[in-house]
């Protein structure tokens, strides 16, 4: 029997869904306006209990499917799930046995869950009322249609040749090329971007230059903008594979309805210490507000890493830059939707597990073992939020 907790806040829901005894929990969240679109985040989880890989993946299909069972998902239809995992050359494998060909974009990503175990799972769902293509272009994205607006979600790219840099230049040129597929660019149509790196204490650098130059050629500068973006730890599945690559890009929007979060007083422009990605992205709809946060960390409005070896004193910090970047969007904590958590340190995880524990008991999270990409910074999060607004622009 599951035991069900209950939250709403205006248009937004949280639900916990634990099963005892199958030792799983799915943390999820709806937005709904009025007459709008939908939306879903979810986190499934699972207990450690000392069996295999396969039967802590059923434990997790099984609440999967008690999740899709809930009455706010009747209809909701998938876009992206990734696979936190403790071993992804063998595991992603047997998950693609078990699960159906195609049903939406994947990504798998070595990043262990914290618990102990060996798998969780974060999956986007949207209503039933938009239009969902999955394999929609050759890197298999799943596109979401819906009010002339066109959102691609394309997960779990991987080059197998190359040191880190010719990676990520081989990443960028065949996304790129996608793009165009969908009469988009670059500059102009992506909001959001993952970048996973094994070993990121020797292999971030290269990362680094070779999507700077490629942003260069793309017209994505100091002067323009960049793209909201995680660069952190994570081994692909691959062994051959250096960079892992995730992407959202969308179609429709006017200029005007996209703005970067700065957050000044307390975070400095990345492109200040070399890296070029935006700390958070708004994107404005007539009915609501989405806001994108990047991967951050303890860190001050001079490029500076904030309390060096204090994980708690980090976390606070790390939790009031996110504060201020969604106010300076118009939004709080209450309008989150999902956090990632990425800890250098397994031995951090009973303390900071508590800390979000106690502040955030609503909202779905995962922590899972990500090094941070300076190797002093002991944690990072990111989000999604969204918050009701009224504008002129189109609906979502």
């Amino acid at each position: 029997m599951a035991n069900i907790s209950y939250l709403c806040i205006r248009f937004m829901e949280f639900k916990t869904l634990h099963n005892p005894d199958e030792g799983t929990t799915a943390q999820f969240s709806t937005f709904k306006p009025a007459d709008g679109l939908a939306e879903h985040h979810a986190i499934l989880q699972v207990e450690p209990r000392g069996d295999v890989f396969l039967c802590q993946l059923e434990r997790l299909q099984n609440a999967e499917k008690s999740l899709m069972a809930q009455p706010e998902l009747k209809g909701a239809k998938l876009v992206f799930k990734r696979y936190f995992l403790s071993d992804a050359t063998n595991q992603q494998a047997l998950i693609e046995q078990a699960i159906s060909p195609g049903h939406c974009t994947i990504s798998f990503i070595q990043q262990p869950p914290l618990n102990g175990s060996k798998v969780a799972l974060w999956i986007y769902f949207v209503g039933a009322e938009a239009e969902v293509s999955n394999e929609a272009d050759p890197l298999g994205s799943t596109l979401v249609r819906h009010n002339g607006y066109e959102h691609i979600w394309t997960m779990g790219q991987m080059s197998n040749e190359g040191n880190s840099y010719q990676q990520t230049e081989t990443l960028l040129l065949r996304y790129e090329e996608q793009l165009r597929l969908h009469k988009a660019t670059l500059a102009e149509n992506c909001i959001r971007t993952w970048f996973f790196v094994r070993d990121v204490d020797t292999q971030y650098k290269g990362l680094v230059v070779a999507r700077r130059e490629n942003f260069t050629l793309q017209g994505l500068t100091p002067e323009t903008h960049y793209i909201a973006s995680t660069g952190i730890g994570g081994n692909p599945s691959d062994p051959k594979a250096i960079i892992q690559l995730g992407c959202y890009a969308m179609l429709g929007f006017a200029p005007q309805q996209q703005r970067y979060l700065y957050a000044l007083t307390h975070l400095n422009k990345t492109y200040e210490y070399g890296v070029t990605f935006e700390r958070g992205t708004l994107m404005e709809y007539g009915d609501r507000g989405h806001i994108f946060i990047s991967g951050t960390a303890s860190i001050n409005n001079k490029g500076e890493v904030m309390y060096v070896g204090d994980i708690e004193q980090q976390t606070y910090r790390m939790w009031e830059n996110v504060e201020h970047l969604l106010a300076e969007g118009g939004m709080t904590y209450n309008d989150v939707m999902q956090i990632i958590v990425y800890l250098r340190d397994t031995a951090d995880y009973q303390l900071v597990s508590r800390l979000f524990r106690e502040r955030f008991p609503n909202i779905p999270y995962v922590i899972t073992l990500a090094p941070v990409c300076r190797p002093t910074w002991l944690i990072e999060m990111e989000c999604i939020a969204v918050d009701a607004r009224q504008t002129a622009y189109p609906n979502f």
